[in-house]
């Protein structure tokens, strides 16, 4: 295909490059067609999860589910006073029976603030059942939301199902009890701790000047956190998110962390591919205006051989487009991250990251994507820029990852401009 470089054309490239550490965009053509978006939506999207079937290794350890009450924490990004909650039952096998929900302020590990704890609701029920393939939204609650809030979703289950819906990287800790322990009062402080999310999927806020849009990020394991802190919350997403509180221009945009650990773009790795889960992880969230691509290097990783890292190159820039087109006719803008470099990665060959200079120049390229952040400018080491900075790689020699002040760097180069 005329349009792959060689590899040796491909390395000269990259030796041209700038050696500035520095995040850089592109402004495109305003996309044809789209929907514009012109009032304040009636729900914006302020935490959310990708879910999918959780491996063995992930289930929730003994009591388990049935019958018994998990609480689980997380960290929204805008705040209102109205929320409603979506539960997820879309890979298990058999309904699984929600019966008691309840939300409340988190003050930390397992505790809560009793007194802001309000029950959620489904079409005026405290109890439903989902069926297996299907998801629920609850009745909205009023609710005093702050930006940036952690709050508990305890829930106490009846039935449930052996195949579970979740997101096993939750970088957060859940809390398991046996028995229903939603009185008012009920200690957590002998609950198993669990490091993994199940069921949960989705916290809207009513729209208002507090709430306005947000941005969604598809992505896989280095959106979804692995290398940052269990409990800091300070994976980029959610220091983009800070960066975006503390401007007034930008503090009433949200933004979705739909990152899989282990995803792929285009067939093969964990949880449903990031082609068949765009629509509905993404476009389809409430207030979405915004969308970030970052994922293709599970796709890349490990290809060892030049027609095939070739043709996965090529595959990956055809989904983007597909991705575009379809964010685009719903209105939203789309922005392309250039992917990290995996130098020092089991990874790493030569075809794989020739592959990956190929996606990132297109990627670049003025007019594919609506504006460009470029992730790999920004922590690859001026000296070797196949691999990581080595102050920012989450260790042990893994070089694919970032750590926590890699993620805090990334979050960092994102133009605020981008957002208002």
């Amino acid at each position: 295909m005329n349009f792959i470089p060689t590899f040796s054309r491909r390395l000269a490239l990259a030796m041209s490059f700038s050696l500035i550490v520095c995040s850089v965009v592109f402004a495109a053509p305003k996309p044809h067609n789209a929907k514009k978006h012109t009032a304040t939506p009636a729900w914006v999207g302020s935490w959310a999860t990708s879910p999918q079937l959780v491996e063995p290794q992930n289930m929730p350890p003994a009591p388990g589910l049935t019958n018994n009450t998990l609480r689980q924490v997380v960290c929204v990004s805008v705040g209102g006073k109205k929320l409603r909650m979506r539960f997820a039952n879309y890979y298990s096998k058999d309904p699984v029976t929600l019966k008691s929900v309840q939300i409340a302020v988190s003050k930390g590990g397992g505790t809560i603030d009793e007194s802001t704890t309000k029950t959620l609701k489904f079409s005026g029920k405290g109890e439903y059942t989902m069926a297996p393939g299907t998801d629920i939204v609850s009745d909205p609650v009023s609710f005093d939301l702050e930006p940036r809030m952690e709050v508990a979703i305890t829930i106490y289950f009846g039935e449930t199902s052996q195949t579970v819906t979740g997101h096993p990287g939750s970088r957060t800790t859940s809390y398991i009890l046996a028995g229903d322990h939603t009185a008012k009062g009920e200690d957590f402080s002998a609950a198993v701790k669990t490091d993994h999310w199940y069921v949960i999927n989705a916290i809207d806020v009513e729209g208002s000047k507090n709430a306005t849009a947000c941005v969604a990020i598809l992505g896989d394991s280095i959106t979804d956190g692995r290398g940052s802190g269990t409990n800091k919350q300070d994976r980029w997403p959610d220091e983009l998110m800070l960066s975006l509180q503390k401007d007034p221009k930008t503090k009433s945009v949200g933004v979705l962390n739909l990152g899989t650990g282990g995803n792929a773009i285009l067939r093969g790795g964990l949880g449903p591919y990031a082609l068949s889960r765009y629509d509905r992880d993404i476009i389809k969230q409430s207030g979405v205006k915004w969308m970030i691509i970052y994922e293709g290097v599970n796709d890349l990783g490990g290809k060892r051989d030049s027609t095939i890292a070739m043709k996965t190159a090529a595959g990956l820039i055809e989904a983007y487009k597909k991705m575009i087109t379809d964010a685009h006719a719903a209105g939203l803008k789309v922005y392309g991250a250039t992917i990290t470099p995996f130098k020092k990665n089991n990874y790493y060959n030569k075809f794989s990251d020739a592959a990956r200079n190929i996606v990132n120049d297109w990627i670049r390229t003025p007019g594919n994507f609506d504006a460009v952040i470029d992730f790999d400018k920004t922590v690859r080491d001026p000296a070797d820029p196949a691999k990581l900075i080595d102050e920012l790689q989450s260790g042990a020699n893994d070089y694919l990852h970032l750590n926590e002040l890699g993620y805090q760097t990334m979050g960092n180069s994102i133009p605020l401009s981008l957002f208002k």
